[in-house]
């Protein structure tokens, strides 16, 4: 799970893996395969890293080599 900030100031924990885009329409919006949109504070550059480190902490990228 990664962390994300909503724009009320929430802390919102989501499945990385479950985000099928993330799009600027001026504020971050996730897109998640269930059809939910997620508005976030955070950066698309933040999201990204947070999901990198996510996947080598659980070793997804071992699979991917």
């Amino acid at each position: 799970m990664i962390e994300v900030t909503r724009l009320d100031g929430k802390k919102y924990w989501l499945n990385p893996h479950q985000i099928e885009s993330i799009e600027c329409n001026p504020d971050v919006t996730l897109c998640m395969l269930s059809g939910k949109f997620i508005v976030v504070k955070d950066s698309p550059e933040e999201i990204i890293t947070r999901i990198v480190e996510y996947r080598r902490r659980i070793g997804a990228f071992k699979n991917e080599e």
